[in-house]
């Protein structure tokens, strides 16, 4: 159980005893975290550390996820994409579909709480459906500055009906919009898994586990296998860079569950390096394993985040 405690060493005795105070405001008050998954991807990470610490300073925090057929995660997907920029075909059916899932999840679960945090656009939709007695907060975790127009259009009804909007950027923000919006920086969790020291002991251990050779410098890219993080465009430039300098490139992203589109591009990558797969210059490792990234990032010669659009 993660505690505030754990933090005094990194952050001093002030900044803890600030966060107690700051916290007392909110005694007696509930609130919970709607988002898709439990695992896989940072919305996931980051309320694994998130919702412990907000408990441990007495702020009263639930954490629940939004379930969905295949059909719906697909759509979601989309939605992602098209957020960011891509096209959509926005359907009747894809939106009935996406409507559903927030439907059935407002039967089911009792959102009594003083303040409800929705993330990323798969809940979004929730607060057509429940009886909005709190204020309702949208955490954005991606780049919205050049949505699909026509899906934004279709998302903004819910929007208006929200208090806030929290981004992680100020070019993310939008002026068609009435709804307040903030901007949270991003953060780590440096006593998280992905972060905290490790010997040489176990960095070489693990990379033994996976069996990652260190006879080579290493080149790394740790994201979800997605279009966005532009694993590709990765690989292309390895083979430029592996023309004068003799390395080795490691791919390493989880699987996040509300991610359909992950194996196929899983699969593009690997058929693009399928020749370098082959000769041990390039290692695609799919493990949800933060200590295996934590010792990735500790041996590499270079980390590499190609990503053509980033939200946190």
């Amino acid at each position: 159980m993660k505690r505030l405690d754990d933090y005094r060493h990194i952050v001093g005795d002030k900044l803890i005893h600030e966060i107690y105070r700051k916290a007392r405001k909110l005694y007696g008050k509930r609130i919970v975290h709607i988002n898709s998954t439990y695992a896989g991807g940072g919305v996931a990470e980051m309320l694994d550390s998130l919702v412990p610490l907000l408990n441990d300073a007495g702020v009263a925090t639930d954490w629940r996820i939004i379930r969905g057929t295949p059909d719906f995660f697909a759509i979601t997907k989309k939605f992602h994409n098209a957020l960011q920029g891509d096209k959509i075909n926005l359907t009747l059916i894809k939106k009935m579909i996406y409507l559903r899932a927030s439907e059935e999840f407002s039967i089911y679960a009792l959102i009594d709480h003083d303040c409800v945090i929705i993330h990323d656009p798969q809940p979004l939709a929730l607060i057509q459906f429940c009886s909005k007695r709190q204020p309702w907060v949208w955490r954005c975790h991606i780049d919205i500055s050049n949505p699909n127009k026509r899906l934004w259009e279709f998302l903004k009804g819910f929007l208006l009906r929200y208090d806030q909007i929290i981004l992680s950027n100020k070019e993310y923000q939008k002026e068609d919009i009435p709804v307040e919006q903030k901007i949270f920086q991003p953060v780590i969790d440096p006593l998280s898994p992905k972060n905290f020291e490790l010997s040489e002991r176990d960095i070489h251990k693990y990379l033994k586990k996976f069996k990652v050779p260190t006879d080579k410098p290493l080149v790394t890219q740790i994201s979800r296998f997605d279009k966005w993080k532009d694993p590709l465009g990765v690989i292309d430039i390895f083979k430029r860079v592996k023309s004068v300098v003799d390395c080795r490139l490691v791919l390493c992203g989880s699987m996040a569950a509300d991610d359909p589109e992950g194996w196929q591009i899983f699969d593009k990558v690997r058929k693009s390096a399928n020749k370098s797969i082959a000769k041990g210059d390039v290692i695609l490792i799919t493990s949800e394993n933060n200590i295996l990234v934590n010792a990735l990032q500790r041996v590499s010669s270079v980390v590499v985040q190609k990503s053509l659009r980033e939200g946190f």
